[in-house]
């Protein structure tokens, strides 16, 4: 009797599988990007990026350090089904380069599906975490510039490998909401850009994951808002984690090497934003603040100076961008500060930022107008050519021989992207 039963269970689910839907495979799209560059003085190319307080926290491309054609991107989006519940899509990039400490450069995005009822699923893989804005809900064939803002492309650009589970409920209409809980490896700041395992690395493969909290809105039709968490530690396992030396100039509230190691490079991210856009306007705006934490450590395998200035050391950023929309022609500007000790916490008896003749405190802005000439405006993602005009704030360049103060450079940039 129980062997008829079982042979009936078996049989109940190869009719289930067999009348799902027959796998597939599909090339979803293609994302081709070139750049020009045009460094609007000298500072760019012959000034070292300044290091104050042993971090150089302003990331300076390369490409803005020389007047260059680039190739930014060059994506391909496939995707297909297994069963009427479960998909998969991968986005991999031929334009990146393998390394040793990153072996899988090229892959971006792989991601399963698995959507058992109407509004719920959960995705297993590679894949940006849910936080910010512009990095994970706006496609890189629909940013308005030649780059993600600073909090963006720092904080959220990356990927990392786990789980995510969504719940979709309401009508965008009126009211739509989404609630995202993910949990990670934490390997997003370990170099490789979220690419690697958690024990790829020497040293690496921490007991603790990330967790990550996200809630969306979409609501008359035009607006999106929505808020989000993220939260983690180093990637260093307890047996392998150094604390960093202390350095001598640490002399005001400075922490021992063991609260230095119980601190174990805390890690945060919280944020809010809120976006609109209808045929004429588009705009949004993303408020970001947490601890530095793993991004600039204080662990190590092997003994080393720390990367930041305060165990408990804070950023905040904030972005406001817009565009004015006339058909083909697109009016675009932005304005974007991100500051990476937004408490002024330092453990020296004076502001390890400021020099004789500088202050190069970590907090920059940058200014961006521009033009867009969208091929299809009521599809911007076909593609455009943009043309900025990016101005940054003057503290993240070393002078150099017959300067003083600080320095920095302004850069014009042209994107010229077509999509399939």
């Amino acid at each position: 009797m129980k062997i008829s039963r079982i042979a009936g269970i078996a049989a109940l689910l190869t009719a289930g599988f067999a009348s799902a839907q027959t796998p597939t495979i599909k090339l979803d799209g293609v994302l081709l990007e070139f750049w020009a560059t045009q460094m609007m003085d000298n500072n760019l190319r012959n000034n070292s990026t300044a290091a104050a307080g042993a971090s150089k926290y302003y990331a300076l491309d390369s490409r803005f350090q020389e007047n260059t054609f680039a190739v930014k991107r060059s994506e391909v989006y496939l995707s297909g089904t297994v069963t009427d519940t479960i998909t998969w899509n991968i986005m991999f990039d031929p334009n990146n380069s393998n390394t040793t400490a990153v072996p899988n450069a090229v892959l971006q995005d792989f991601v399963l599906t698995w959507a058992p009822v109407k509004g719920f699923n959960v995705k297993a893989g590679q894949f940006k975490m849910p936080t910010c804005y512009e990095a994970t809900l706006v496609a890189a064939r629909e940013i308005l510039f030649f780059e993600r803002n600073q909090i963006n492309r720092r904080f959220a650009d990356a990927r990392d490998r786990g789980l995510w589970a969504s719940y979709t409920y309401g009508d965008a209409k009126a009211f739509q909401g989404k609630l995202n809980v993910a949990v990670s490896n934490g390997t997003t700041d370990d170099g490789s850009g979220g690419k690697n395992n958690e024990n790829t690395l020497a040293g690496s493969g921490n007991a603790q994951k990330d967790w990550t909290f996200r809630f969306d809105s979409a609501f008359l039709t035009n607006h999106k808002a929505g808020a989000y968490y993220r939260e983690g530690v180093t990637g260093l396992k307890d047996s392998t984690m150094v604390n960093a030396t202390v350095p001598g100039t640490w002399t005001v509230g400075a922490p021992s090497a063991t609260q230095i190691k119980d601190n174990k490079d805390k890690t945060t991210l919280m944020g809010v934003y809120y976006a609109f856009n209808n045929p004429t306007w588009q705009m949004s705006a993303e408020y970001a603040t947490g601890l530095l934490g793993r991004r600039y450590a204080t662990l190590f395998t092997a003994a080393a100076a720390p990367l930041r200035e305060h165990l408990d050391q804070k950023f905040t950023g904030y972005v406001v961008d817009g565009a004015y929309k006339m058909g083909n022609h697109w009016i675009t500007g932005r304005y974007d500060m991100l500051n990476y000790n937004s408490g002024d916490n330092w453990y020296t008896a004076t502001n390890p930022y400021k020099t004789a003749t500088a202050d190069y405190s970590p907090k920059y802005t940058e200014i961006t107008v521009g033009y867009n000439y969208v091929f299809i405006p009521t599809k911007q993602s076909a593609g455009k050519l943009k043309l900025d005009y990016v101005m940054r704030s003057k503290n993240f360049l070393t002078p150099r021989a017959g300067q003083t103060g600080e320095q920095g450079g302004n850069s014009l940039v042209a994107s010229l992207m077509w999509s399939y």
